[in-house]
């Protein structure tokens, strides 16, 4: 497997890693009796906290997974890995190190954290495009 297939898969078993995570605190608030199964807020603000952070995680792993996994999809389908194999464990480390950082807090230095690890995966994916459209 290439790394870029590795990161791909790596991307969406992390994303469905924090939905099962998420499930499963849902299902442990439901069968206490702390909330109703269908009185969960998308946000997750309804939980707060742990929670709260948990929710917007995987929420940002699937807004952005579609973006990643395009560009990781179209150079492994058009046989062009090359471009995107160097950096391919850079982006996955990227996305799980800004979804830890989210876990762990929204303090200040937490958010600048998360902020540095997504422009790490934006500027990855800039320069995948370029080397994909034959620009550099």
């Amino acid at each position: 497997m290439t790394p870029t297939a590795t990161a791909l898969l790596g991307y969406v078993a992390w994303t469905l890693l924090l939905v099962i995570s998420l499930g499963t605190l849902r299902t442990g608030a439901v069968l206490a009796g702390k909330k109703a199964p269908n009185a969960f807020s998308p946000s997750g603000d309804d939980m707060g906290g742990f929670a709260q952070r948990l929710t917007r995680a995987h929420a940002n792993c699937y807004e952005n997974l579609p973006i990643a996994g395009a560009v990781l999809l179209y150079a492994i389908a058009v046989n062009q890995t090359w471009a995107t194999d160097r950096l391919a464990l850079a982006l996955l480390g990227a996305r799980i190190a800004q979804s830890v950082a989210h876990l762990i807090s929204t303090g200040n230095m937490f958010v600048r954290i998360r902020f540095f690890f997504f422009v790490v995966q934006i500027a990855i994916l800039v320069y995948w495009l370029l080397l994909l459209f034959g620009t550099i």
